[in-house]
């Protein structure tokens, strides 16, 4: 019989946390740390707003862990706390990684209402119907200004299109009373050669882009964080380098390097240890590493999971590599199956591509004499994730 009461008893005395939430990414310090320069521009740009004029749209682009979305509602705070008295501004905030809120225009509008203190049915209505309503919403509000913060936007643009932005912009012409600020949050920075330029003219845009931290500067952040995280001296020497090194190594990513020092305090809480090492450091890379893969299949846009569990279909069948003209084959036949419409060859081919740099695959251009130059596919999801990864797949496409 397992010993849970010596487990649960103990819980207390084997802590080496003092407050774990400073480790977590919904957490929002006081301090940011090297990113005081794009803080101010952003409220350069933004600051006359509080005087009830309409400034240019904003887009921020940065690797994820740049500080970008902190840096934006660090800001949005602090304009929403001076614009208490007068009323002159509203500003709201909106993941559009989120699952149910980002994967439709009418889903977006739909949360956009309820912020607004209204509703829609979750599904049913047309959907100019649902602008009328978020257009009524805003005309009755007192403020001038509805700022719109847009986390995630390319994700949006991926998985609806760019003519939600266009139709949230042309609103303006609409609105007498109110006028909507867009500030776009992208971790791709090719977002805007996503957008059609007729969308592009209309946005009216100013871009500022977050360079990745160094590894001194995440060394900086971690040990400010491993300070108010844990208790004294439970961090080993050379272990926020070591984790500063890793996160460097992966595009100067804070989050993913607090991420790192978090799971590795785990690691080491539930081994009894009564620090946290080197050693519970390289295990927590190589679970962040399992648990981002599979994070990547389950939240990428359902084109993507039908391309990808096309090439595990046929890697499955014919257990070698196979080739780019098989994959578009097969990728048809399953679009029909889960009532999607199909992309073209060439959109195809740029998935495979982003697979290949996000680590699924593996992609290499040979020659076939003449047939001409083709791509050789490999899947590189690790063999113990793969089952996980079909099943994720299955879920999400209903196979």
């Amino acid at each position: 019989m397992a010993d849970l009461d010596k487990i649960f008893n103990s819980v207390g005395d084997r802590t080496l946390f003092k407050n774990k939430i400073i480790l977590q990414a919904n957490y929002s310090p006081e301090n940011i740390p090297h990113r005081d320069q794009q803080i101010e521009h952003i409220a350069s740009i933004l600051a006359p707003s509080l005087l009830g004029q309409k400034t240019s749209n904003l887009f921020i682009y940065g690797k994820t862990g740049t500080g970008k979305t902190l840096s934006v509602q660090h800001v949005a705070n602090e304009l929403t706390r001076r614009a208490k008295e007068t009323k002159v501004l509203r500003v709201e905030y909106l993941n559009c990684k989120l699952k149910k809120v980002a994967d439709t225009e009418y889903r977006i509008l739909a949360e956009l209402i309820k912020k607004l203190g209204g509703s829609v049915p979750a599904t049913g209505l047309p959907t100019d119907q649902v602008y009328r309503r978020f257009v009524d919403l805003l005309e009755v509000s007192e403020e001038k200004l509805f700022i719109l913060i847009l986390d995630e936007i390319d994700q949006a643009v991926k998985k609806i299109s760019d003519e939600f932005l266009y139709n949230l912009t042309r609103l303006n012409s609409e609105l007498g009373n109110i006028q909507i600020i867009l500030v776009g949050i992208s971790n791709d920075l090719r977002f805007l050669d996503m957008i059609d330029q007729r969308v592009r003219s209309s946005l009216s845009e100013e871009e500022l882009v977050f360079p990745p931290y160094n590894a001194l500067q995440l060394q900086e952040i971690l040990k400010e964080r491993a300070d108010q995280a844990f208790k004294s001296e439970v961090v080993s020497d050379g272990v926020i380098a070591k984790c500063a090194a890793f996160a460097a190594r992966e595009h100067g990513d804070a989050r993913r390097a607090l991420d790192l020092l978090r799971v590795a305090g785990e690691i080491a809480e539930r081994g009894s240890h009564s620090s946290i090492d080197i050693k519970h450091m390289d295990m927590a890379n190589d679970k962040i590493e399992r648990d981002k893969i599979l994070e990547i299949i389950e939240t990428e846009p359902k084109q993507f999971q039908v391309v990808l569990y096309a090439i595990i279909q046929l890697i499955d069948e014919t257990k070698e590599a196979i080739f780019t003209g098989d994959i578009y084959s097969r990728y048809s036949e399953l679009c029909k199956k889960v009532h999607v419409d199909a992309l073209t060859q060439r959109r195809v081919s740029d998935i495979l591509a982003e697979f290949d740099m996000l680590g699924l695959i593996n992609a290499r251009v040979i020659s076939k004499g003449r047939q001409g130059r083709m791509r050789e596919i490999r899947l590189a999801i690790p063999e113990n994730l793969l089952a996980r990864a079909k099943e994720i797949l299955k879920n999400a496409l209903d196979l």
